[in-house]
């Protein structure tokens, strides 16, 4: 096939303190094109997330290498979510591959997922059919994908993804969504794309650690959970109606009582419990209301998802 009549596949790839692993996802993805996928070209949009290590160097160096790959490189750290989004908006491809930078996605199952993008498919998702982290990393998870599972109408894989190919009308509608907060899984799935899902068990990570921490994927999966689900506040409500329920029959029990000539209780201790109780309940509701009002105002404000120091991408 002519060189210049071939499809593009992008690759959207966040860098976070990922040193020593860039050079060889690059090669991976160089080489599947070279013995595989000959009938395709490729460019790799890389957004350095505002590492502290030498993720730019290096970066910096495959490019020297080999023009089709892209750096933007942030002000500081913005979060895997903006820097995924900023890579899909420099892509150009026909198709976008988004893939962790750690190599614990098979970079050979795009060879499949090109496949199944052939055949009409608009968006492949290849889901963690079994993955090897903490018991508090896989609960969370599985938290938050039994979440979205509730605001999205298909079923989704319960195990969780970050590995998937959309086609270019899936991306341009991805990359029209300008919420400051939000979970990209959503929305990934709220696009009402045709969807296929592919399983694989993700690879155990060969080189440094996971810069994924319990204080980020807690900030990232509170965002997402509050940005797209109504059950925090139909919760209060339910809470809401429940104890003003309780408080009705209650306050019955005490009236029959009082006509009876007794009461329900001696001493201050009961009623304390009660206010304790009924604060506590008060207070965790003016907390969920609080985050709520919290990104109202972080979304007024209109500021960027992130700031961008330098873009690498001329011949």
């Amino acid at each position: 096939m002519n060189q210049v009549n071939k499809k593009i596949i992008s690759f959207a790839i966040p860098v976070f303190n990922n040193e020593g692993s860039l050079l060889k996802t690059y090669e991976k993805i160089n080489s599947l094109f070279k013995i595989h996928l000959i009938d395709y070209n490729f460019e790799i949009i890389f957004t350095n997330d505002g590492s502290k290590d030498n993720s730019l160097d290096e970066l910096k160096l495959i490019r020297e290498k080999d023009n089709r790959v892209k750096i933007i490189d942030f002000s500081r750290n913005f979060g895997q979510v903006a820097a995924t989004i900023a890579s899909t908006r420099k892509s150009t491809g026909d198709a976008v591959v988004i893939v962790s930078a750690d190599m614990q996605d098979p970079i050979f199952l795009v060879k499949e997922m090109i496949k199944e993008w052939e055949n009409k498919e608009e968006i492949i998702i290849c889901f963690r059919e079994s993955r090897q982290d903490s018991f508090l990393n896989k609960l969370t998870s599985k938290i938050y994908f039994s979440m979205v599972q509730l605001h999205v109408k298909e079923e989704i894989p319960k195990g969780g993804f970050d590995f998937c190919l959309l086609d270019r009308n899936a991306v341009d509608s991805l990359n029209n969504i300008n919420d400051k907060i939000r979970g990209l899984h959503y929305d990934i799935l709220s696009l009402g794309f045709k969807k296929k899902y592919i399983p694989y068990k993700r690879l155990k990570r060969e080189i440094g650690v996971s810069q994924y921490n319990f204080i980020m994927r807690l900030r990232d999966f509170t965002n997402a959970f509050i940005s797209i689900s109504f059950i925090p506040i139909r919760l209060i409500i339910l809470i809401g109606f429940l104890i003003s329920f309780t408080g009705i029959i209650y306050s019955i029990s005490i009236f029959f009582s009082w006509l009876n000539g007794s009461t329900p209780f001696e001493g201050w201790a009961p009623i304390m419990v009660i206010i304790l109780i009924i604060g506590g309940i008060i207070m965790i509701m003016l907390g969920i209301i609080g985050e709520y009002i919290w990104r109202i105002y972080e979304e007024s404000k209109k500021r960027p998802n992130y700031i961008i120091r330098k873009i690498y991408d001329k011949q």
